[in-house]
């Protein structure tokens, strides 16, 4: 599917955006699947979720969301009252993480087979989709997402994991669109998400600091697939725009390669899925 010039960007880059890949029909069904989710959780058990400060996050309620489908609120959805800000749809961070399990839209999506075909053509040998996240960038109070490198949390040896992120709708500078570090992928992986006995903890691997001049933004239009490797550093800037900017996230590995016992997201009772 993918193309040697493509191949070869990826290779060279770490990036690969491949515009076209989502219909407007998936593309609406997908969106209003998403909303429908949020409207059907009671929501009195969602955590907040924050890449600037972890110690907010509920351990057992993300852990728990390793094998389920759970809402995770903005950290600023809330006022000093206690009371949301905004309305419950556009005051959600995301909803994850086993969508392509066990929501019966988004695994039809998943199901596609070029997405099987394009982590092929780029080198997994048996690609295995661990994750899927709908991230909302909320309007006026979508939180900043830090640089950080996604093989931080999905760790296998070989390094495996490639990142799909779909464009649900337009991402713009205005709305917090990707930032990426092209050919940042070459350096080495700087942190490690342990997991052990229900605690979690950062591990330092490396002193190179994160980039504050070579970062490019990425403005993606809706229906756009952006992929890019497990080392390419990214981040994304607040969203203080009135537009929401969502996006549809899959995280992809090799199961020939050997997936850490201690990454925080383990799979026993949904096993494998194939792509």
């Amino acid at each position: 599917m993918l193309t040697d010039t493509q191949i070869s960007q990826f290779t060279n880059a770490g990036y690969l955006l491949l515009p076209d890949m989502v219909s407007d029909e998936e593309r609406k069904a997908l969106i209003e699947r998403a909303y429908d989710i949020i409207e059907e959780d009671h929501l009195e058990q969602a955590g907040l979720f924050s890449t600037t400060d972890r110690s907010q996050i509920d351990n057992s309620y993300f852990l728990g969301s390793a094998e389920t489908i759970r809402c995770f609120f903005e950290e600023k959805a809330f006022g000093d009252n206690g009371e949301l800000l905004q309305p419950r749809s556009q005051s959600i961070n995301k909803i994850g993480h086993a969508l392509h399990d066990l929501d019966p839209v988004f695994r039809q999506f998943a199901q596609r087979r070029d997405f099987g075909t394009i982590a092929k053509d780029l080198g997994l040998s048996h690609p295995s989709l661990y994750q899927t996240m709908v991230i909302f960038k909320q309007p006026r109070i979508g939180g900043e997402v830090t640089w950080h490198q996604d093989a931080t949390f999905f760790f296998t040896d070989p390094t495996s994991v490639i990142t799909y992120w779909f464009a649900l709708e337009d991402a713009t500078l205005e709305n917090g669109c990707l930032w990426l570090e092209p050919g940042g992928h070459h350096g080495p992986l700087r942190e490690r998400y342990f997991c052990e006995q229900g605690e979690l903890r950062m591990e330092p691997l490396s002193d190179l600091p994160w980039t504050r001049d070579s970062g490019n933004p990425i403005p993606v239009k809706a229906g756009s697939l952006l992929v890019f490797h497990g080392h390419l550093p990214h981040y994304s800037a607040p969203n203080q725009s009135n537009k929401s900017r969502i996006a549809l996230t899959f995280h992809v590995v090799d199961a020939a390669c050997h997936y850490a016992p201690e990454n925080w997201l383990q799979r026993p009772n949904l096993g494998e899925f194939a792509m």
